[in-house]
């Protein structure tokens, strides 16, 4: 079995997609607990109120998505 290997030859596509996907759940996922955090944190912890916390919460989103997003490959 280990002789049947031959480097460089097998089909890694699949592979590259999970990669992919965990690498994007990972990524937004954390923004939207960050998010979250924040905002329940100020609201409750903070006299700054409900409408504050969604304040601060959205320009924290706003600024995830910006720095997060897929960024365009340059060509060589």
């Amino acid at each position: 079995m280990a002789g049947d290997y031959h480097r460089g030859e097998m089909d890694i596509s699949e592979q590259a997609a999970t990669f992919a996907a965990f690498n994007g759940m990972t990524k937004w996922g954390s923004l939207g607990v960050a998010v979250l955090l924040l905002f329940i944190t100020l609201l409750f912890c903070t006299p700054t109120g409900f409408i504050g916390s969604a304040i601060a919460a959205v320009v924290l989103l706003a600024a995830g998505i910006f720095f997060l997003r897929d960024k365009p490959v340059p060509a060589h």
